[in-house]
């Protein structure tokens, strides 16, 4: 049983970096849209998304969207970002993530998976094998009664990524770094 604690934890996408990415051997990433690059009503990219794309793009870091939203939301999104993209990926689930993979030739260990949400983005991950899990703080989220009670079943988790990162301090190990077995 795969638990979902992420591998690492940012306050924003872009702290994520190309240099971060290829340290750890990523080529590809899989990266949900809403409340991780832009809220839900951003129909659009942001420039701070744009930029950041820009950036992976430079590094040769492929950046596929991976999203649980309608197919209309996600092509609006994407247009003109020259970028793959999944619609209805019916995450955690991983067999359209698995599909984008392949069809970019890129396999899930060079791969790291991006999302705000533990059930479903972090377990993408986990599922596939992927070199790393990140997740981002929600930028924000939905008042619905689902949604609250995900971010509460999260807690736990959360709070077992933050004793395993003070501890690793406490030993010297960098933040966020994986512990060799």
């Amino acid at each position: 049983m795969f638990f979902p604690v992420p591998d690492y934890m940012f306050n924003r996408f872009e702290e994520i970096t190309p240099a971060f990415l290829t340290a750890l051997g990523v080529r590809c990433l899989l990266c949900d849209i809403d409340n991780t690059l832009v809220t839900y009503d951003d129909v659009l990219p942001t420039e701070s998304v744009l930029r950041w794309l820009s950036s992976l793009k430079e590094a040769d870091i492929l950046v596929i969207l991976l999203s649980n939203n309608k197919h209309e939301r996600v092509l609006r999104f994407a247009e003109g970002l020259d970028l793959a993209w999944v619609a209805k990926a019916g995450k955690p689930l991983i067999k359209k993530a698995r599909k984008a993979l392949k069809e970019a030739g890129i396999p899930p260990k060079r791969t790291a998976v991006l999302g705000d949400q533990l059930f479903t983005d972090v377990w993408v991950g986990k599922f596939l094998g992927a070199a790393a899990t990140l997740t981002v703080s929600p930028i924000r989220d939905k008042k619905s009664l689902f949604v609250r009670g995900k971010r509460f079943l999260e807690r736990p988790f959360i709070a077992f990524y933050k004793r395993r990162e003070a501890k690793k301090q406490k030993f010297g190990q960098k933040s966020g770094q994986k512990e060799e077995r």
